[in-house]
């Protein structure tokens, strides 16, 4: 027999492998190098998730109980994956467009981004996935629970409630290490998807092996093995046609609406085409799993003694033929078909909790400014998933513990299944019905959820929840037609089938009537047709006015979600699409609804909508303005379609003209102040010169200065022509450095050296903290360090004499970006530059203060952005960080030739 210690072992040094293939592929995918991690194999084999412990375990007891009745587990999906054309493709289509991050995204999002449908869906698949989860502990545990019984020093006989609890504290840490390190939906769980595709290849080797060690291990081969099946009360099990088409769409429905499967099967697909290999490969795969489940109840009826538990079969066997190896691999194999399940239920659940619930009631807790107050929201968001994720194991935990896990796994499994199948109406109208609206969902949910607790799910829990065999058998208050059991007066129907068909018939038949009696407002419209059409559509809805809408505001409140970097990137880009390079974008209702997009990828498109809704505002496009619009004619569109494109294209340049125009008239006027100002620069000492050389000249031939008249005037004409000369200098340097006659000293150097040169050779002058990370600037660079330390001391010097803050602060900001280059951030807490000089302030005549005050000519942005492009690099303000912040990008090694 095999010493439960060693299982322990076995089972911690599994997880381990686990813990360093997920953390491995986060490295690669966070490096760009991808590469297979992005395979149609890898996403094939993430869609075993749907074979948990109840298709590793319980398929076999099912079969016990019931015959070839577990094929409806494995029949559904795959019929669904063979007609993925139909459906699957739609929902990945519109995962894509829409950037939908769960269930509840995308129920909320169709119908008009509705807050409420977001709630609604995430506590029904909270409350419906909890059995589930359950499932998964027990059966983890039940394993466990085996061999301890069988351990030959009888020194462990592991508690159930406390072995469950155990796994899911580990499961809950693995998941918030791997599942909650971004936020994007486009930033994938790269870790967490590979390592459920090593658990995918585990299950399905354990089970083949633990099959075939039946066939031809325990038994004589094919031949004696349907002998056997024969012989078996398994085969003697009737085929009951109503149980068999409740439960295969039951399965079916299961691949859409289960959090864990939409999200492998949508969120986490890249690539569309993906579902082509999935849909030929899933259902051999599923085939595989269920190839042996028929020989091994069979042989385990016949081998084991009486009363033993048919879910646990595939472990009990090899343990009873002593064969060690095997029932380690087999005990891995349930532990994997359990684990992953639950890794990605709550990361898909968490999701859902903090988007749809944290996030809504955390904007109404800040009230209007909520969008921009000061916080960081990603770590809002990503406290709420990590917080979620426990609260989630923790539930699972408890519908273990209070129903007592005496449930057979395919009963529990069954409840699950039926409660999150109570989205699939709203979900089906949703992308096929334009018709369908917001309070025929909600009533089409609320309908079935109830009835499915009143039902299936509450009765799990027997008389824990009140339900004792006289409310069952009479009703509650003695009302026979309200029997959990026997809804209406229907009796003799087998309990599974009479839950399924009572919630979803009502639930379909409110969905209608509610659609049906209701008006969709016009972003249900237009949503509606953005889901029903998605193939024909690709934009978004557009809802958006942004007459309200600060450009600044939209990106203090987009970097608190996506990130500085990634904010900022999308800032540029669209910037640089509209014609405005170095400007913030204007906030066109374009740009708008593609930064809710961008949003919805990390909280979900109704609190995006929500927090856009906050400070841009909004008009949606009325009923009677799209009725109009849908009466022209095609030529009619056509024509406008062209004017509107021309008269853009007109706005356009105009805008160009008339900015290049503005900035032509600051520079006249930087040029004549350049000039008045150089001229005084150049006058002043040369007349100090003039008058004190006049001065030693004909005091010291008359004699009349002593020697301490004498240092002091020299020491005039010696400070005034250096002041010359550094003017004169600049000019040259600006000169050589326009005209590329500038020559070069490359060398290498590390960068952390340069900035701390530049750091003390600047130190003199008002004193002001600066904030470095200097590890990171320990970066290796091959560069002209002078030159690059030039640049730097001048930022540190406009910082010290400009920063107008109370208690002045610069932070020295380093970063390596992934293709090699090095991003290097200054960034002080002043009140930063005024919009209308940000455009001209690396110009060569340019000043921020009164010319007449300060030394200098306005030289030295100037010469930072012609040194910084020698060296083969950028220089830019960056707006919208609260005080003055430049931002230099260098490549990190020399570009050659």
């Amino acid at each position: 027999m095999l010493r439960f210690n060693i299982l322990v072992l076995a089972c911690l040094s599994y997880a381990t492998l686990l813990f360093v293939v997920a953390f491995w592929a986060e490295k690669r995918a966070e490096a760009g190098r991808l590469g297979w991690l992005r395979s149609p194999m890898i996403y094939t084999l993430s869609l075993s998730i749907y074979c948990t412990a109840w298709t590793f375990y319980g398929a076999v007891g099912y079969a016990v109980r019931s015959g070839l009745e577990f094929v409806t587990i494995y029949l559904g999906p795959s019929l669904m994956m063979i007609g993925w054309w139909w459906i699957l493709r739609k929902l990945v289509r519109i995962g894509r467009v829409q950037r939908i991050t769960s269930v509840a995204d995308l129920i909320s999002s169709r119908y008009g981004k509705s807050t409420t449908l977001g709630v609604l869906v995430t506590l029904l698949a909270v409350i419906g996935t909890t059995p589930y989860i359950a499932l998964q502990l027990q059966s983890v545990a039940l394993s466990f629970a085996v061999f301890g019984v069988n351990d030959p020093s009888g020194a462990v006989l592991p508690d159930l409630d406390k072995t469950a609890l155990w796994v899911a504290v580990g499961l809950a840490v693995f998941t918030a290490l791997f599942g909650t390190r971004n936020l994007d939906a486009n930033e994938r769980h790269h870790g967490v998807v590979t390592a459920i595709a090593l658990e995918a290849v585990v299950k399905f080797l354990a089970l083949v092996a633990v099959g075939a060690f039946v066939v031809w291990g325990l038994g004589d081969g094919i031949g004696d093995l349907m002998a056997k099946i024969d012989a078996s009360p398994v085969a003697q099990h009737p085929i009951q046609g109503t149980r068999w088409i409740a439960l295969t769409m039951l399965s079916a429905a299961a691949l859409l609406t289960l959090p864990r499967m939409f999200q492998v099967l949508v969120v986490e697909n890249s690539d569309e085409s993906h579902l082509f290999t999935a849909g030929w490969a899933f259902p051999l795969y599923l085939f595989g799993m269920s190839l042996f489940v028929i020989p091994i109840a069979v042989v385990g009826l016949e081998v084991l003694p009486a009363g033993s538990n048919p879910d646990m079969f595939v472990l009990t066997l090899p343990l009873h033929a002593d064969h060690r190896l095997l029932a380690t691999l087999s005990f891995l194999g349930g532990f994997s078909s359990a684990t992953s399940m639950v890794i990605v239920a709550a990361i898909a659940l968490s999701t859902m909790v903090s988007n749809h619930i944290v996030m809504p009631i955390w904007l109404s807790a800040q009230g209007k400014g909520g969008a921009t107050v000061s916080g960081d929201v990603r770590r809002v968001v990503l406290y709420a998933r990590r917080l979620s994720i426990f609260g989630v194991l923790v539930l699972g935990y408890l519908y273990f513990h209070f129903s007592g896990g005496s449930e057979a796994l395919a009963s529990i499994g069954m409840i699950s299944f039926t409660g999150v199948a109570q989205v699939l109406p709203a979900m089906l109208g949703g992308i096929f019905w334009r018709g369908a609206t917001r309070r025929g969902a909600i009533l089409g949910v609320v309908t079935g959820f109830v009835v499915w607790a009143y039902t299936m799910f509450l009765p799990s829990f027997g008389a824990a929840a009140g339900f004792t065999p006289g409310l069952l058998e009479h009703g509650p208050l003695g009302l026979s037609l309200l029997r959990p059991q026997a809804l209406f007066g229907v009796t003799g129907v087998d309990p599974v089938v009479h839950a399924v068909s009572w919630s979803l018939a009502l639930n379909t038949l409110l969905f209608l009537l509610g659609s049906l009696f209701s008006f969709p407002r016009p972003v249900e419209r237009l949503q509606g047709a953005q889901f029903v059409n998605v193939f024909e559509h690709s934009g978004s809805t557009r809802s958006w006015s942004h007459g309200f809408a600060e450009a600044e505001d939209l990106l203090v409140m987009a970097q608190r979600i996506l990130g500085p970097s990634e904010a900022q990137a999308l800032f540029q880009s669209e910037a640089l699409a509209q014609g405005k390079e170095g400007y913030l974008p204007d906030t066109t209702p374009e740009f708008i609804e593609r930064l809710e997009r961008e949003l919805a990828g990390s909280v979900g498109a109704a609190t995006a909508h929500a927090m856009l809704g906050q400070i841009a505002g909004g008009v949606v496009v009325s009923v009677e303005d799209l009725m109009a619009v849908a009466d022209e004619t095609a030529q009619m569109m056509e024509y406008s379609s062209q004017l509107e494109l021309k008269s853009e294209e007109l706005s356009r340049t105009a805008r160009k003209l008339r900015e290049a125009n503005e900035k032509l008239t600051a520079l006249s006027i930087q040029k004549d102040a350049f000039l008045s100002q150089i001229s005084h620069e150049l006058r002043t000492p040369m007349t100090s010169i003039r008058a004190f050389s006049e001065i030693l000249r004909d005091g010291g031939a008359a004699g009349d200065l002593d020697a301490a008249s004498l240092e002091r005037f020299s020491t005039i004409i010696h400070d005034e022509a250096q002041r010359l000369t550094r003017l004169l200098d600049d000019l040259l340097d600006l000169s050589v450095l326009e005209n590329g006659q500038v020559s070069l000293n490359w060398a290498r150097d590390n960068l952390h050296d340069v900035i701390s040169r530049a750091v003390n050779a600047s130190a003199e002058g008002r004193a002001m903290t600066i904030r470095r990370n200097e590890i990171a600037e320990h970066i290796a660079i091959e560069t002209d360090p002078d030159r690059l330390a030039q640049v730097f001391i001048n930022l540190i010097a406009n910082a010290r004499k400009y920063c107008d803050a109370p208690t002045p602060e610069l932070r020295i900001e380093t970063r390596r970006l992934s293709d090699d280059r090095l991003q290097i951030d200054f960034i002080d807490n002043g009140s930063g530059i005024p919009k209308d000089k940000q455009t001209v302030i690396f110009e060569k005549f340019s000043r921020l203060t009164d010319h007449a005050k300060a030394g200098g000519a306005g030289l030295g942005l100037a010469i930072c952005r012609e040194i910084v492009a020698n060296l083969g690099g950028t220089i830019a303000y960056l707006p919208g960080q609260g005080g003055a912040a430049f931002r230099i990008t260098l490549p990190r090694v020399r570009a050659r030739g």
